[in-house]
């Protein structure tokens, strides 16, 4: 049986993942946890499993934080990133940090099963969309810069496109079908929008930024 351990501030998705990977007899799900301090902890503790399935946004320390620290000193820690991020910064940083793989989220059970595997066998899984963005990465040297300037209080490209596409007067639901991405995934993009730039709406966002010469 294949060992895997979860790192995921959110239960609902964590049970999803979990769901996921044990649709397969291969696999077991044996530890879950919430914040990337506790993996590194239970890491230190002696924890032993196969393969770190680890998100990145989470309190107290990050994915790629905790998986910069956990390569460091356990060099041989297999890790698959699995996030709501698909810009080529986020890739960047985890690979940088000694993930072996990126996956999204909303992947089919088959996908997950296919990039735990290959990061079992040693190869490098990653969805489809970021091994394009990997691809993009090497050709320019570094990742696309996703930042724009202090007015947009440091929103990534996608979330600005996001933004724009609610301005047009877009449903969640078609600015998923517009960019090619799960309604869960926009929602995601939504949350961390409205946290960047402190509001709780996306009139009170669409203004914001209007004001800010966006």
């Amino acid at each position: 049986m294949i060992r895997i351990a979860i790192a995921e501030d959110i239960e609902r998705i964590f049970n999803t993942l979990k769901n996921k990977i044990e649709l397969s007899n291969d696999f077991q799900v044996v530890e879950w946890c919430k914040t990337g301090k506790e993996m590194l902890h239970k890491i230190q503790q002696g924890l032993e499993v196969d393969v770190i399935l680890m998100d990145i946004e989470m309190p107290e320390m990050n994915g790629i934080e905790a998986t910069s620290k956990i390569i460091a000193n356990y060099p041989y820690t297999k890790i698959l990133m699995c996030s709501v991020y698909d810009d080529e910064q986020h890739l960047f940083e985890a690979i940088m940090a000694g993930a072996k793989g990126y996956i999204l989220k909303d992947e089919t059970p088959e996908k997950v099963h296919r990039s735990l595997f290959e990061t079992l066998e040693g190869g490098s899984a990653m969805s489809s969309s970021m091994a394009l963005k990997a691809l993009n990465i090497i050709k320019n040297g570094k990742p696309i810069s996703e930042k724009e300037d202090e007015n947009t209080s440091n929103l990534t490209k996608r979330e600005l496109e996001i933004v724009e596409l609610l301005a047009k007067g877009l449903s969640y639901e078609r600015v998923s079908d517009t960019l090619g991405i799960s309604y869960g995934t926009t929602r995601k993009h939504i949350e961390n929008i409205y946290r960047k730039l402190n509001v709780h709406s996306k009139l009170d966002a669409i203004n914001k930024l209007k004001n800010n010469n966006f």
